[in-house]
């Protein structure tokens, strides 16, 4: 009798082991994992909140990939390798450079962990770039048609599928190292322009600026903005 105690006890001292380790299973690991799951993604797309100070002279694709670095780790987003959304023309000693071949292959994020687009294709057809969601690197809204200062047009010096425009025309204000002469690319981030042509509601390639100066692009409905992407 004293035996079958032990080993009725041993069985009970079992079960209850058992029954906790598939509890901890259940709530405490799977908990955890949901946690992790549904954890908001990190900022991977933003449009700059300020222009460097001199207009689409933004000190080539070198200075304006530094400047989205610089705004992001500023507002806390370290570690990635940022792009600045901008094409540039062959010289003597460099080819051109289409912009969205400079970004990666998503997908990427706002400000507040919402999709712009999955990849590279879906970026430039149906993404999710709007007014509301083309959120600076502090999560604020872009000003645009329609609000007391306007600054919807965003630099790019592209075509609508990221590519450098095709024209003899300067397109990338000399490569973006201009704040005086030239011209550029730009597209509407809210979508809206002066009717309602797929170009005027293009976030990439609407129209060109009257020159490359802060005042110039400002007078078009810019303030030199432009798109920053994490590659990776």
């Amino acid at each position: 009798m004293k035996q079958n105690k032990i080993s009725y006890n041993l069985y009970i001292l079992i079960g209850i082991t058992i029954i906790a380790v598939v509890y901890y299973i259940l709530t405490v690991k799977t908990d955890g994992e949901m946690s992790v799951s549904n954890e908001t993604p990190s900022m991977s797309f933003f449009i700059t909140s300020a222009n460097p100070g001199k207009g689409a002279d933004l000190g080539g694709l070198a200075g304006a990939d530094m400047y989205c670095k610089t705004l992001a780790e500023n507002s806390g987003v370290k570690g990635k390798e940022w792009r600045a959304y901008l094409s540039t023309t062959a010289s003597e000693t460099e080819k051109s450079v289409n912009a969205r071949d400079r970004i990666g292959n998503g997908p990427w994020y706002n400000y507040k962990g919402e999709l712009i687009a999955s990849n590279l294709d879906e970026l430039h057809s149906e993404n999710a770039i709007t007014k509301a969601t083309a959120l600076t690197e502090k999560g604020e809204v872009v000003s645009g048609r329609g609000d007391t200062v306007n600054v919807h047009d965003i630099l790019t010096g592209s075509d609508d599928k990221g590519m450098l425009v095709a024209t003899t025309t300067d397109t990338t204000c000399n490569n973006w190292t201009s704040s005086d002469k030239g011209s550029a690319y730009v597209g509407h981030h809210d979508r809206i322009g002066l009717n309602e042509s797929a170009p005027m509601k293009s976030w990439n390639s609407s129209h060109l600026t009257r020159g490359c100066s802060l005042e110039a692009l400002k007078s078009t409905g810019g303030g030199g903005l432009f798109y920053c992407f994490a590659k990776k």
